[in-house]
């Protein structure tokens, strides 16, 4: 059962355990909404907002505790959401945990089709969406509903194929199995109950915010120079930044402005060999924990 809490609190449910448990953890920490220590196990955790509190669930029932208050706002996969049915908003895509929901068979198997599977066994841990999927393309099958180690079924002879969620693809390609058809693709998204958004507005577009600005911020860096004067349109030739370099004066007898600008952490080891020749120095890059436009 999950607690009561106060009126003026809102409650964030997010992954207890999962391939996106830990990211969303360290996503939560680096927002600035940390647990408070000796919180960490518990059902439900503070933060140092005193106005937000931490539920942990599995991400199958945050849709559910989003949906009837239990928790204002979710953290889960889309694909969860829509397996669940649930009625809530979308607030953020928070770009990882990117899987897609797929029908796969044995790579041996005479399947290459999904209208091959007419009548066969498909297990899965989406009953719902695969029963939807199947229905739309005019296929009757018998679902297997399982809780785990899905593509392990075809092998042990439970089923002739499965409707399961794959990232990279690798776990497929170990049990020898291939993608026959995407149901649907699936990311990591921040969910709010449409009464919280009502109750607590200001609240919840805070935290949101403070979710993007780490978003925002990843792969980026800000870099900082010094530069002459007279090389400074050179340099801005170089440099790909979001709106531009921002270019201050120094206090210095030899006539340097600072140039700042936000880069992408890819670029910088090409960058740095470039703007050394076109006379930078005291470069120095920084990374960014959060970026708000």
């Amino acid at each position: 059962m999950v607690s009561s809490r106060r009126s003026d609190t809102v409650r964030l449910a997010i992954p207890s355990k999962g391939r996106i448990a830990q990211p969303v953890r360290e996503l939560v920490e680096k927002s600035g909404l940390h647990l408070i220590e000796g919180d960490e196990r518990r059902l439900i955790a503070r933060t140092l907002d005193p106005h937000v509190e931490v539920l942990f669930a599995r991400p199958i029932d945050i849709p559910g505790y989003v949906e009837s208050g239990a928790a204002d706002l979710g953290i889960t996969g889309r694909d969860m959401v829509a397996e669940r049915c649930s009625q809530v908003d979308e607030l953020l895509d928070l770009g990882i945990g990117k899987a897609r929901l797929v029908v796969a068979v044995p790579e041996e198997g005479a399947v290459g089709d999904v209208r091959d599977l007419e009548g066969a066994r498909v297990a899965t841990e989406f009953p719902n969406l695969a029963s939807a999927y199947f229905q739309a393309q005019g296929v009757t099958v018998q679902l297997v509903p399982v809780s785990g180690a899905c593509e392990a079924t075809p092998y042990l002879g439970l089923a002739d194929a499965i409707v399961d969620l794959t990232g990279s693809g690798t776990t497929l390609r170990t049990h020898h199995l291939k993608v026959i058809a995407v149901v649907m693709e699936s990311s990591t998204i921040l969910i709010a109950g449409r009464a919280a958004q009502q109750r607590a507005k200001e609240k919840i577009e805070e935290i949101t915010l403070a979710l993007e600005s780490v978003i925002r911020a990843r792969g980026q860096c800000y870099l900082m120079m010094n530069v002459r004067r007279s090389a400074v349109d050179e340099i801005r030739t170089i440099l790909p930044g979001l709106s531009g370099p921002t270019v201050m004066d120094v206090a210095s007898q030899e006539d340097l402005v600072a140039v700042h600008v936000v880069v992408s952490e890819d670029r910088i080891y090409r960058l740095i060999s470039l703007l050394r020749k076109a006379g930078a120095r005291d470069i120095l890059v920084v990374p960014i924990e959060r970026m708000i436009r």
